[in-house]
C-alpha cells in the first residue's frame, strides 16, 4: 500500500527539493533579466551558437598538436623526454598555407583528423592569458604586467572564462555576450547559456545565468512530473506543488519565491518538450559523460525554435589534464573519448543542416612544460586550441607554431612559453561572429585594445567565416 504522506509535509518537502535543486535557483536568477538586456545591432535572423569544452586542470596540448618533420620532431623528442610520443605513431596534417614546419595529431584524434583534413576543423597554435603583449626580456626584468596567478589552476580558469587578467571578475565574457543579444531571442523562459557542468563564470554576465541541466534534460522536483495524472503517488506529489504555486501571498518574499518556483517549473516544461526528439544518429554516440553531454547539446539545437532561441551558448568542463604523472597513459585514455563524441556532435549537426550554425572550441587552464617532471608535466602557459564546425576557415593553423627548442625566446623556463595569440583575440573573433558588435567588444573583453583596434575591418585572426 502506498505510504501516506501528509499535505503539510510533503510541501515542506517540496520546498526544500526546490531550494537544492541548482537549475530552479539558475532559473530564478534569471528572473528574465536577459529579456530586459539591449537588442544587439547584428542581423540575428540565423541561428549561432557556441559551445565551450573546458578542459579543466591543465591540458598537455604540445601532445596533441605535434611537429612531425624530421629536425622538429628531433627537438620535440629532446625536450619532451619520456613524454615524446613515437614519430611513427603521429597522425598526419597537411595544414593550407602553413610553411616550414610538418605537424602531426596525437594518435588518439583520427576523427579530428578527418574534420581537420575535411575544412571542418582547425587549430590555433599557442594561445594563453595576457594582460599586455610581452617579450623574454619584459617577463624576467617584470617590466610589463602578468595575468594575475599566472600558473595557478583558479586563476587561470577564471582568466579564460572572464578574459580578465588584471583583475578577479565573476562575470564571463559569454555571460555578458548574453546580455547583449538577448534581444535576438524571443523567449527568455530558458536561458540562452545551457550548461552540462553547473553553474560556472564564463556564462555569468550582469542579467544572464547559466541554466543547467544533466544529461537526461532539465530536473526539476524530485516526485513531481508535470503530465502525471491519476491518484498515484507521484500525481497527489504534482498536484499538491501546482495547487502550492496557484496561492497568492501576501509576504513579499514569499510570493516572489513562489512565482520564481513556478518560472522554473514553465522552463523545466519547455526545456523537456523542446528536446525530447531523439537525434537520428542517438546510437552513434559512445557510451561516455562527454558524449552523453554532447549528445545533450545537439537536442538542446534541435529544440532551438520550441525554445525560441535565435544565439546560445553551451558550457561542458571535462576535468583530470592535470597529469604531473602518467601523461602518456592518461592521454591515451582521455583524448579518444574527446575524438569519439566531437565526431558524433558534428554528425548530429551534419543531420539537422546545423554544422555551419554551431562553432565548437577548446579552452583549458594552460599548456605544460615541455620537459618533464617524472612521467608527467607541470603547470605552463601559452598552448594549443582546436575550433569544430562548418562556419571554421578549416584546415589551417592559425598562429607561428612555436621552436620548441631550449633556446627559444618565447621560453620562460622548463618550456612555458609566452602565448602569441592573447584569449582575447581567440574570444573577439568568436564574439564577433556570435553577433556582438566591435563597439560593443571592450564591454566583454576588457583588454582587447592591448591585441586589436575594434574599428578594424579585418577579423581579429581569421577562422571563422
Amino acid at each position: 500500500m502506498p505510504q501516506e504522506i501528509s499535505r503539510r509535509q510533503f510541501l515542506g518537502q517540496a520546498n526544500c527539493a526546490a531550494i537544492s535543486s541548482l537549475p530552479i535557483l539558475s532559473t530564478v536568477l534569471n528572473l528574465n533579466l536577459a529579456g530586459n538586456a539591449a537588442a544587439a545591432t547584428a542581423n540575428g535572423s540565423d541561428y549561432r551558437a557556441l559551445v565551450c569544452l573546458f578542459m579543466a586542470g591543465g591540458m598537455d596540448t604540445f601532445n596533441v598538436l605535434v611537429p612531425s618533420g624530421s629536425a622538429e620532431y628531433a627537438q620535440y623528442a629532446a625536450v619532451r623526454g619520456k613524454v615524446a610520443l613515437p614519430q611513427s605513431s603521429l597522425l598526419p596534417i597537411t595544414p593550407q598555407g602553413l610553411s616550414g614546419i610538418q605537424l602531426g595529431l596525437h594518435p588518439g584524434l583520427p576523427n579530428v583528423q578527418s574534420l581537420f583534413e575535411a575544412g571542418n576543423a582547425a587549430f590555433l597554435t599557442n594561445v594563453g592569458t595576457l594582460a599586455e603583449p610581452i617579450t623574454k626580456t619584459q617577463y624576467n626584468s617584470v617590466s610589463r604586467h602578468l595575468p594575475l596567478g599566472l600558473y595557478s589552476h583558479a586563476d587561470q580558469q577564471e582568466q579564460w572564462q572572464t578574459s580578465t587578467t588584471n583583475a578577479r571578475s565573476a562575470k564571463g565574457w559569454a555571460g555578458k555576450a548574453a546580455d547583449l543579444l538577448a534581444g535576438l531571442n524571443s523567449s527568455h523562459t530558458v536561458s540562452m547559456n545551457v550548461s552540462l557542468s553547473g553553474q560556472n563564470i564564463w556564462q555569468s554576465g550582469a542579467g544572464s545565468f547559466a541554466y543547467s541541466v544533466n544529461t537526461g534534460g532539465a530536473v526539476a522536483l524530485n516526485g513531481y512530473n508535470h503530465s502525471s495524472t491519476g491518484t498515484n503517488p507521484l500525481a497527489l506529489r504534482t498536484k499538491a506543488v501546482d495547487s502550492q504555486l496557484a496561492l497568492n501571498y501576501q509576504n513579499l518574499l514569499a510570493q516572489s519565491f513562489n512565482s520564481g518556483k513556478a518560472r522554473a517549473m514553465n522552463a523545466f516544461a519547455q526545456y523537456n518538450s523542446a528536446t525530447s526528439q531523439p537525434l537520428s544518429n542517438e546510437a552513434a554516440y559512445p557510451n561516455t559523460n562527454l558524449a552523453s553531454q554532447l549528445k545533450r547539446v545537439a537536442k538542446t539545437i534541435a529544440g532551438r525554435d520550441s525554445l525560441g532561441h535565435k544565439r546560445q551558448t553551451f558550457f561542458i568542463e571535462y576535468g583530470g589534464w592535470d597529469h604531473h604523472d602518467k601523461l602518456i597513459s592518461s592521454q591515451a585514455r582521455m583524448l579518444p573519448e574527446v575524438d569519439a563524441a566531437i565526431k558524433a556532435f558534428f554528425d548530429s549537426l551534419a543531420s539537422l543542416g546545423m554544422q555551419n550554425n554551431v562553432t565548437l572550441f577548446t579552452a583549458s587552464d594552460f599548456a605544460r612544460t615541455l620537459n618533464t617532471d617524472s612521467e608527467g608535466t607541470d603547470h605552463a602557459w601559452g598552448g594549443n586550441h582546436l575550433v569544430v564546425g562548418g562556419a571554421v576557415k578549416g584546415r589551417k593553423v592559425y598562429g607561428s607554431f612555436p621552436s620548441l627548442a631550449p633556446d627559444n625566446p618565447l621560453d620562460v623556463g622548463r618550456g612555458r612559453l609566452i602565448p602569441q595569440i592573447a584569449v582575447d583575440s581567440y574570444f573577439a573573433e568568436m564574439a564577433l561572429w556570435l553577433g556582438v558588435s566591435r563597439s560593443d567588444l571592450k564591454l566583454l573583453l576588457p583588454n582587447i585594445g592591448n591585441f586589436y583596434a575594434s574599428n578594424n575591418s579585418s577579423a581579429p585572426l581569421g577562422f571563422l567565416m
